[in-house]
């Protein structure tokens, strides 16, 4: 069997047409990469926020049952969490039924993150005669 010149290989045609495929398509799958990684990084972010909203509520219901009374008011503070510092804001306010409290509790990754909080966590406390009928 005697081989044609045109059956050893691809044409420069061809070649530079693959080329352009490839050229096209690779920034494309970059750009899906970097957005999947800072999703998945935001994620863990809102995660770990949560946690810390999560003891900030845990730590008032402890606090409460220590000293005999809620706290009321803003109150702020940080958590180290995950080898970062983490800042958090409550604020307790008397609902509208004797003895139950909202907690507004938001937690940032930045000092000044308050306006802009990554997660906020609403809870209710009882306290006083309502505690006792449970």
């Amino acid at each position: 069997m005697q081989l044609k010149r045109d059956d050893f290989g691809f044409t420069l045609i061809e070649v530079m047409v693959a080329l352009a495929v490839v050229a096209v398509a690779l920034p494309a799958l970059l750009l899906t990469i970097s957005q999947q990684l800072d999703g998945m990084r935001d994620l863990e972010d809102r995660s770990h926020a949560q946690w810390v909203a999560a003891n900030r509520l845990v730590e008032l219901r402890l606090v409460s049952t220590a000293r005999g009374k809620l706290q009321t008011g803003l109150i702020a503070g940080t958590q180290e969490l995950a080898g970062r510092d983490w800042y958090w804001w409550s604020e307790g306010k008397e609902t509208g039924v004797p003895g139950f409290f909202r907690y507004e509790i938001l937690v940032s990754d930045q000092e000044d993150g308050r306006m802009t909080p990554l997660y906020s966590l609403d809870g209710y406390l009882v306290h006083g005669a309502a505690q006792d009928g449970e």
